[in-house]
């Protein structure tokens, strides 16, 4: 956990109560989903956090949901985070414009470098609809840092090309060096690019398993059929990172709403390496 000044009392403890933040810029990824930025409404600088990391959003009189931070964690700007409208405190997030008040606490929980040996000969992240948010700041990280990887891959998939996410942003990263493939379950009349699930493109990528990390991030069916896809041809489970997302309500691991077995994922992940939890996600409902 980063620590950060908004997340802690005066006595070291994490702090329930949210912090007042404004909504600064409002981008529309799709028709249910958006990118706010929002910064500090006393002006406050936005805390340092790790890629991975999630915050709480609070709309005041509605509730409150646990969201990954999708911005650039070396840019030092507003806190920025992608929301799909799935519920009332999430269609409320949706509905706010520049100008308009949250509450934010965090960040939180560990991130996706969090237990990751150090400098990866390789890096392969893949991504499969919304799950392209949280894994954003390592695309960012791996742009700004290509020439310390041998290669730096990136698998993005979606049910259909109207559900992608930052599409205008893909160009920039293979302008980077980094290798990037998308795939969408089921095209349309415009679609010209791959069909199919993530683990196609994934079979034609040139992979060095051993000296490989792995960044894993979307649906559950989709994480571990990858990681199964991986192990397969070799990687080690212990070199892939997955983020889970269990029902967060404290984001401080009192409650224990989001429980995996011994763990409460908003403390001991969101990322979590593939080997902690192979076994837990194998039990249906857990």
């Amino acid at each position: 956990m980063s620590g950060a000044p908004n997340s802690t009392t005066p006595n070291g403890h994490l702090s329930m109560l949210p912090i007042p933040y404004t909504v600064t810029h409002f981008h529309r990824e799709n028709a249910d989903t958006v990118t706010l930025a929002m910064e500090p409404t006393d002006g406050a600088a936005v805390p340092a956090w790790h890629p991975g990391e999630f915050t709480m959003l609070y709309v005041f009189g509605i509730g409150e949901i646990p969201v990954s931070i999708s911005g650039d964690a070396a840019s030092g700007g507003p806190l920025v985070q992608t929301v799909r409208d799935v519920g009332a405190v999430s269609h409320a997030i949706t509905e706010l414009r520049p100008g308009d008040t949250l509450g934010v606490r965090g960040p939180l929980g560990r991130g996706w470098w969090d237990g990751v040996a150090p400098d990866p000969e390789n890096l392969l992240i893949v991504a499969g609809g919304l799950g392209l948010a949280p894994v954003r700041p390592l695309i960012y990280q791996a742009a700004a840092s290509r020439a310390g990887y041998r290669r730096a891959a990136v698998v993005i998939g979606a049910r259909d090309p109207g559900e992608l996410l930052y599409t205008t942003e893909y160009s920039t990263w293979r302008a980077f060096g980094l290798e990037v493939a998308v795939t969408v379950d089921h095209a349309d009349e415009s679609w010209t690019g791959r069909t199919g699930l993530v683990t196609k493109p994934l079979a034609d990528l040139m992979l060095d398993p051993e000296r490989t990390t792995a960044f894993l991030c979307g649906p559950e069916p989709m994480m571990t059929a990858t990681a199964a896809a991986l192990i397969a041809r070799g990687m080690p489970p212990g070199s892939i990172r997955v983020s889970l997302e269990r029902s967060m309500k404290c984001g401080t691991g009192v409650c224990g709403h989001c429980q995996l077995g011994p763990l409460l994922l908003c403390r001991a992940g969101p990322c979590v390496g593939y080997d902690e939890v192979a076994d837990l996600l194998a039990v249906k409902e857990l």
